[in-house]
């Protein structure tokens, strides 16, 4: 019999994850059975995800007509709905948090979008979220923005993991490792355990080559059967793989460092690379493609169902990582001869994930808004 391309993924170094949660499927025990069959080591949400969790099926009800008969405003609503459903899903990966000794057995759970340009308010929200679940395996979701960054480092000093979301450059992922290290240093400083404190860096990928490709395929319309035509042709569907293999080989740059050394010699845990918006949008590639040519040892991938479901079909496992970095160089050096450079995409696109994300935890309140009325109405 075939072995689980998903479980090999784990022999191979890299931990998948799921990027999907709602109550149904960890009450009915579909995340216990993901876990025990795929090998699942990990879950992540976001604002979007719950938005349509919420938005549709029955499995809020009882709660939320609990909430509407003790006259919970909206808000408040939100946030015990939304603990309330990490916490569980936290305990049902539990085991896989003590097998591997706190790498793996994680959910992560969003700071609030509206925060994304607030350190201060970042930091204070992150410690109320970590201590409202009360679970050692929660990591609170910090974006990488300028101002998420000091945001990120208090946060770990503070001894609370962190997963750091919507990074699209490879200079924004180095700040982020930084930030990181940072932390760790003054965790250490107070007398803290760094073995307590684990940490990912979401690198989004597929809507590197979404915004890219719409990019290269506008300057072949504009200087049809050029040179620069048929280089723009060449890097099509490249320029995102190549963009996370550079990250990546700073990732080994970084934490080899005599710097890093000194605080793995203490304990301390690797931040690793989370491959994140691994769906491939685009029907001319392949639907497992962001998982096969990003598979490497000391990082994670956080897949939506249907890649899952589809690398589970048919994924190809091996290292796709080692010796890559100058080919994905030379990529980028490529992409830097167009007229829009890959810093400029990418902070595009980290403006427009902070927008989405914020639409999205907008709509949510909006939806338990409107359910709250209407249970209250049914009284």
């Amino acid at each position: 019999m075939k072995k689980n391309p998903l479980i090999s993924l784990g022999d191979a170094g890299q931990s998948p994850w799921l990027d999907y949660i709602h109550r149904g499927m960890i009450s009915s025990g579909e995340l216990a059975r993901r876990i025990a069959e795929d090998g699942i080591r990990g879950v992540t949400s976001n604002p979007t995800i719950f938005e349509k969790a919420v938005s549709s099926g029955r499995d809020y009800d009882e709660q939320i007509g609990a909430l509407a008969r003790a006259g919970i405003p909206p808000l408040e609503a939100y946030k015990r709905i939304v603990t309330d459903d990490i916490r569980a899903a936290a305990d049902v990966l539990r085991p896989v948090y003590d097998a591997t000794a706190g790498d793996d057995g994680y959910v992560s759970l969003e700071v609030d979008p509206d925060l994304a340009h607030d350190t201060e308010g970042t930091v204070s929200r992150a410690r109320e979220l970590y201590d409202a679940v009360g679970r050692p395996n929660v990591m609170i979701k910090i974006p990488g923005t300028r101002e998420g960054l000091p945001a990120v480092e208090a946060t770990i000093a503070s001894g609370v993991p962190v997963n750091v979301t919507l990074i699209f450059s490879v200079k924004r992922y180095g700040e982020v490792a930084e930030a990181y290290l940072r932390g760790l240093e003054r965790l250490l400083s107070r007398g803290g355990d760094p073995r307590a404190v684990a940490s990912v860096a979401s690198f989004f990928v597929s809507r590197v080559d979404t915004a890219v490709d719409a990019l290269l395929l506008s300057a072949v319309e504009r200087w049809p059967g050029s040179p620069k035509a048929q280089t723009a042709l060449s890097l099509l569907g490249k320029v995102a793989v190549a963009n996370a293999r550079v990250a990546y080989a700073e990732f080994l740059r970084i934490f080899s460092r005599e710097r890093w050394r000194h605080l793995e010699d203490l304990g301390a845990r690797k931040q690793r690379p989370l491959w994140a918006s691994t769906g491939t949008k685009d029907p001319k590639y392949r639907d497992v493609k962001y998982v096969e040519e990003l598979i490497g040892r000391d990082t994670v991938n956080t897949m939506p169902p249907q890649t899952m479901d589809a690398f589970r079909d048919h994924g190809v496992v091996a290292d796709a990582m080692k010796g890559g970095a100058d080919a994905a160089r030379a990529v980028l050096d490529d992409y830097a001869l167009m007229e829009t450079g890959i810093e400029e995409v990418c902070e595009r696109l980290e403006a427009e994930g902070v927008k989405s994300f914020l639409d999205s935890y907008r709509k949510l309140l909006s939806a338990v808004e409107g359910r709250l009325r209407g249970a209250g109405a049914g009284k």
